[in-house]
Parts: structure tokens; C-alpha cells; sequence
């Protein structure tokens, strides 16, 4: 059914159709290489063949004490996979090991506000602007000495992703982005929507209120396995793989992150002054010029915008795909192989 699409696109998208919506792996690349060459790998790889990460890790980065899963050569092309809300890390349980076998530095780390993500002071503010996680993942970068890599996400991931190859791409070889071009700015978000497609977005106004908040903070869990089933409606996902994520859900800063992050979208909640110069810069909605493969699933339940759309914001190499078999919103997590093939792949592109 055709809808115009959600306040962060609105912009590119006027009245753009949307969709309404087993062991655990050790970090070896010894046990990585046995899935042979990297297409092999991919092939290989099925949904839930994997349940945790091996130990994770902590570095001090930027504001942030950043838990992070890491697999594959330390000395390899690096990949930064990241999550959105409600998921977390182990939405790339089985796309991480693919690359890994394929030789690349994979590092998984929990955004601010989930799992072992802690803020090193508690006079930090609890921000979830848009430009406050992509500077998270440059400061990351920076603290493991990460020169270029590839970045991949969905969801909040995937904006954060976008950003970051929008806004420094020189520090990006490539990027993989699930629903396209997701970079948002509060003045477009102003403007209102028609009603069915406002509806899309109920979350957004029940967390602009102070019962919103304190639901969130009280049935988080029952909430997101509501947005997981709305977004993906096809995914028969079990309760054990839902915990997995939910665990990084009692993040002591993980309400205050969501919640800052919906009221700033539509102008109820400030953001940092510092942040302020890149968010004139995302509000221009700048042309992404790095190699790029963008993925959609053919049952994604959450709003998203028609790939026509976007497909200009790509200056450089540009490939489309549309994931079929009821796929929803998750990719990596419903689609592991395509989602891992998708990551080979646009490294291999030249820019």
C-alpha cells in the first residue's frame, strides 16, 4: 500500500510507498576458516546457527566505555556491523563469523544505552541525537586504531552508518545500508504527515510523553517484542533469540537514550551545542559518495522509504537489492547469508 514515509525521509520521499507494517562461536580464525572461500561461507550460513559471541570486549572511546564483540585477523579489513532499537549485537551472530572465515576484522559493537556500553560519567548527557551515535563510531575508530572500514547497519544503525560514510568518507571504504538513505534532520521531521502515515509512527508520540517513558521504563521487553513482530511479521524468531537481545535492554542509561532519541526527532528534546555544526551539515541531506549496496526486505513491516527515492543520494558505486522470502526489517538477523554476501561484496568495489 502507497503511504508517505516517516519524518526522517520526508524530504526525499513526499508520498513515497511504505510496507506497514547453535553454539556458541569462539573469535579464531582457525575455526572461522574452516567455511572455506568467502561465497562458500556465505552459502553456508543459516539463521540461528549461532546463539552468543565469544568474550566480549571494553575500550574507552569518546564519552563512551564501548562493549564490542571482535572476530576474524587482527591485521584484516575492517567492518564495524551496527545495530538499531530494539536489537542489539546479536542481531550479527551469524553474519560476524561469515566475514571473519572471509579474513576481516569484524568488530560488533553495543551502541549507547545497550549491554556493557557504559557512559564514563555520569555528568554526561544521555543523548541519542542522530550525530551523537555517528560520533560514536569515529571515536571508536579512533580508540582501535582503525584507519577505513567498512560500515553496515539497519535501523538506527543504519542512519549512524550513513552518516558517517556521508560525513567522513575518508574514513570509509564502503557501506551497507538496510532502507537506504536514512540521514533525518529535525526541520523536515516539523512538518506533519498525512494520517495513515503518521500512524506508522505511534511509538514516536507515545514516547513524547511522560507515560510513554514510564511504559517504556516498565514493559521494555513487552514493547519490543511488539516492535520486532510489527517489523518483521514474517520472522518466526523463538523466545530464546528475543532474551539474547533483551538482556542489553537493562542498560542502566537505555530508556534515556531511546526516549531522548524519538523527542529529539520532532523537536521536544534539545540536543548538545557541540553536535550542532554536523547537524546543520545532515540537514542539507548530503550525497553519500562511497561504494554502496543498500538492502530491503520484502516484509518489512516498519516505515521505510521506496529505494526510487534514494538512489540518487549515491554518488559512487550503487547497487540496490530487494531481499525476498519474507524478510522484515532485521536483516542480518532473518537474512545472515544475503546480509554477509552484501558486506564481501561492496569491499571488493573500487571507489
Amino acid at each position: 500500500m502507497s503511504r508517505p514515509v516517516t519524518p526522517d525521509r520526508r524530504r526525499f520521499l513526499g508520498a513515497a510507498a511504505v510496507t506497514l507494517a547453535a553454539a556458541p562461536f569462539a573469535m579464531s580464525g582457525a575455526l572461522f576458516a574452516q567455511s572455506g572461500d568467502a561465497k562458500s561461507g556465505a552459502s553456508a550460513v543459516k539463521p540461528s546457527a549461532h546463539t552468543s559471541f565469544a568474550a566480549l570486549k571494553q575500550i574507552d572511546a569518546g564519552v563512551l566505555n564501548v562493549g564490542y564483540a571482535e572476530a576474524g585477523p587482527a591485521n584484516g579489513p575492517a567492518v564495524i556491523l551496527l545495530h538499531g532499537w530494539p536489537y542489539d549485537i546479536h542481531a550479527f551472530v551469524d553474519v560476524a563469523p561469515v566475514l571473519a572465515s572471509a579474513g576481516f576484522r569484524v568488530i560488533v559493537p553495543y551502541l549507547r544505552g545497550y549491554g556493557t556500553t557504559r557512559f564514563l560519567s555520569a555528568d554526561t548527557p544521555r543523548n541519542g541525537q542522530q550525530g551523537a551515535l555517528a560520533n560514536d563510531v569515529i571515536a571508536l575508530m579512533d580508540a582501535l586504531r582503525i584507519e577505513k572500514a567498512v560500515v553496515a547497519g539497519f535501523d538506527w544503525g543504519a542512519r549512524t552508518a550513513d552518516i558517517v560514510a556521508a560525513i567522513w568518507p575518508e574514513r570509509v571504504k564502503a557501506l551497507v545500508s538496510v532502507s537506504g538513505y536514512l540521514i533525518g534532520s529535525q526541520q523536515a521531521n516539523a512538518r506533519p504527515l498525512p494520517p495513515s502515515a503518521e500512524l506508522q509512527w505511534w511509538y514516536q508520540y507515545y514516547f513524547a510523553t511522560e507515560r510513554g517513558r514510564l511504559g517504556y521504563e516498565k514493559y521494555r521487553r513487552e514493547f519490543s517484542k511488539l516492535i520486532w513482530q510489527l517489523a518483521s511479521p514474517k520472522w518466526n524468531f523463538d523466545d530464546a533469540t528475543f532474551e539474547r537481545s533483551a538482556a542489553s535492554f537493562d542498560n542502566p542509561d537505555h530508556v534515556a537514550i531511546v526516549i531522548h532519541n524519538y523527542r529529539w526527532r520532532l523537536g521536544l528534546a534539545p540536543g548538545e551545542a557541540k553536535y550542532d555544526e554536523l547537524e546543520k551539515r545532515l540537514a542539507e541531506f548530503p550525497v553519500i559518495s562511497v561504494p554502496t549496496i543498500t538492502l530491503e526486505g520484502d516484509a518489512n513491516g516498519a516505515p521505510h522509504p521506496d529505494p526510487s527515492v534514494y538512489a540518487k543520494k549515491f554518488s559512487g558505486k550503487y547497487v540496490h537489492r530487494l531481499l525476498t522470502g519474507g524478510i522484515g526489517h532485521n536483516p542480518p538477523q532473518e537474512a545472515p547469508r544475503a546480509f554477509a554476501d552484501a558486506v564481501i561484496e561492496v569491499a571488493g568495489y573500487r571507489g
